[in-house]
This record gives structure tokens, sequence and C-alpha cells, in this order.
């Protein structure tokens, strides 16, 4: 290698030496393109047969390559070329970042791959997603936690090729222990954030497209980073919560376990309603409902009042939006029933006149738990 070099140096001794050095690396690039597209071809139909990763790393790996090439044949043109030491030294440096810029893309690209082929056979949107949900959560954010770490090592390793950083470093790490407290001061929110999305991770108190009560507002969990929690609200509004909230706070988590729900009607008739008679026509409004997931349904006299008794009305859906509706189907239709065939049975305030006259007057009161938004 050493004799090539030399004579090709002796043969272009005559030309000007920055005329042969911009020849040289002009011809190193073109040659790392022609590298770059015959071996993206080959690597393409390589992995024709292979599973989805291998196929996905090459479609997005062709920049990665194509620069991973570049610095190879360009670190061999600079060899080559007649070039001063500070000439040398200058474009092995930018050759070196970028090898170690290649490294950390690469490395990135492939954990972005990796993760996406495997949560590719969780389905959110099935009607039981408690396993995907809690695959989907883990592996997001243990993604953003090892992206950020690929990206901050990427860039501590090309600021670790100046010598003046080197220089620093060295400093540093003699104040170590002043330096430690002071940094962990200044990033005590960020750090709080990061150790508890590892917390989430783990535990996993909260999981994408869980339904959640926070700060007095109903909403499902729409993306989980690795800082921060975004809610998206019944209304559609976004409610944005550090990750730390959900270590620190109380909330309620309506599907930890399961999306299946308990809905609650309360309803307060007169004492002459037959209950056996209410108690049919639920389970007759259930039966016939497309919401309700045919697991519980119940009516109990839970209470008696001065005017009347409160009874409650128990009916269950497969999730938290389900189980809103059905409550609401619950309440227009039994009240439809009560107005139709017992109308006497609605509540009545009964009072008497100087007279002796009695008169009445009735309406019906329903009221339902649950579902905050409705």
């Amino acid at each position: 290698m050493e004799r090539f070099i030399q004579e090709f140096r002796d043969e272009t001794a005559w030309l000007p030496a920055w005329l042969v050095s911009v020849g040289v690396m002009a011809a190193a690039f073109v040659v790392g393109l022609l590298i770059h597209r015959f071996a993206f071809r080959f690597l393409t139909r390589l992995v024709e047969t292979r599973d989805l990763f291998w196929r996905s790393l090459v479609s997005r790996g062709k920049r990665p390559l194509r620069l991973g090439l570049l610095t190879f044949t360009l670190s061999f043109g600079a060899a080559i070329a007649p070039l001063t030491t500070e000439q040398a030294q200058v474009i092995r440096h930018i050759l070196l970042l970028g090898f170690i810029v290649v490294l950390g893309w690469s490395a990135k690209t492939s954990l972005h791959i990796w993760m996406t082929v495997y949560l590719r056979r969780f389905k959110l949107d099935a009607e039981d997603n408690l396993l995907a949900r809690t695959h989907v959560t883990q592996s997001r954010i243990a993604e953003r936690i090892a992206g950020f770490m690929i990206v901050a090592l990427t860039i501590a390793a090309a600021l670790m090729t100046f010598p003046e950083v080197q220089q620093y470093g060295v400093s540093l790490l003699a104040s170590a222990g002043v330096a430690g407290i002071v940094l962990g001061i200044a990033l005590q929110p960020v750090l709080k954030n990061i150790f508890a999305g590892i917390q989430l991770a783990i535990t996993q108190p909260i999981r994408i497209d869980d339904a959640l009560i926070v700060e007095g507002e109903w909403g499902n969990v729409e993306e989980i980073t690795s800082t921060y929690v975004v809610v998206k609200l019944w209304d559609w509004r976004r409610m944005i919560l550090p990750l730390s909230y959900f270590i620190e706070n109380p909330f309620q988590n309506w599907t930890r376990e399961s999306s299946a729900l308990i809905g609650t009607v309360m309803i307060y008739l007169d004492y002459s309603i037959p209950v056996p008679v209410i108690r049919a026509k639920v389970e007759e409004i259930a039966a016939a409902s497309k919401l309700w997931d045919r697991r519980v349904v119940a009516v109990q006299v839970t209470d008696f009042r001065e005017n009347v008794m409160e009874i409650r009305i128990l009916v269950s859906a497969s999730n938290a939006p389900k189980t809103f509706d059905v409550r609401c189907e619950m309440r227009e239709k039994i009240i439809e029933f009560v107005q139709r065939e017992y109308p006497a049975s609605l509540p009545r305030i009964r009072a008497e006149s100087a007279d002796g006259v009695v008169g009445t007057a009735a309406k019906a009161i329903v009221r339902g738990t649950g579902f905050s938004a409705g």
C-alpha cells in the first residue's frame, strides 16, 4: 500500500499539489457513490426473501450506508493525495466525525425499525387491548430513553475528538464533585422526568390508550414521551402533563386491569312503582342494546328518601366510551317506559292548602354517576 502511494505521488509530481489533491478527493467521492449504488442494489436483492426487519433496515439505511462508504473512500483518497500535514489532519478529523455520526445514525435507525416491527404484532384497536397497551407503553418509553442515550453518546464521542474538549474534560474530572452537584441541581427537572419515565415503563400505572380522570378531566392517554404525557380529553382538547405527575399525584385509571367498565344510572321514583317491573324492563333494554357486553346488569333499591325511593341500575360495557353511551341509552329508555306505563309513579310532591285540598305535582328525577363528561 505504501509503495503504491509513493509511486502515485512520483508520477504526479509534475502537477500542482492542490490540483492532484482535488482530483483524488473528487475521484474518491465518485467511487464512493458508485460503490454505494452497487452495494445498495445488492443488499436490496439479498433481503427480498428475508423478514420485514432486514428489508426495512436496508431501505431506511440507504443514507447512513452512503455516508459510511463515502467516509471510507475519502479516507483512502486522503491517504493518497499529496496533502500537507495540516490539511491531512483536518480532513481526517472531519472523516472521523462522519464515521461517528454513521455509527450513531445506524444504531438509532436500527432501534426504531426493530421497535416498529416488534409493535406490529400488537393491535391497539382490538376489543381487549390490555396486552397491546402494556407492550406499546414499555416499548415506546424504552425506545425514547435508548434513542436519547444514543444521541448523547454520539455527541459526546464527537466532542471528545477535539483536543480542546479533551483538555476541558480532564479539568472537569478534577472538579467532578462540585460540578456534579451543580449539574444535578440544574438538571433536576430533566433527570426527575427521565427517572419517572423509567419507573412508568417498569410499573406501568398508565399505558397508551388508558382511560384516565386527571385534574378533574376524563380522557385517553394519546402519547407518552421521554418527558411528558399527552392526554386526549373527551372533547378533543389535549392536556400535557410531566411524567413525574403520575408518580407524585393521585389519579383515576379506568382501564388499569381491563377496558370493561360498569356504568351506574340512578333513578328516583315514587313508592308505588313495582320494582320487579323496572328490573324486567332494564334487562330487556340491556339485552336489546348493541353496547352491552352481556356481563353485568342489575337493579337495586339503594335508599329511601322522604318522597321517593332511590333505584340504582348497573350495566356494563367493553370500554369507557361504550359505557357512557349505554348509560345514556338506559336513562332515555327507562324514563320513557315509566312516563308511558306508570306516569302516576313519577316523583310527586304533595301539598295541602288551607281549605284541606290536597294537590300533587309530578316530576322525573334521573341521575347518573361515573363519566364526568356526561
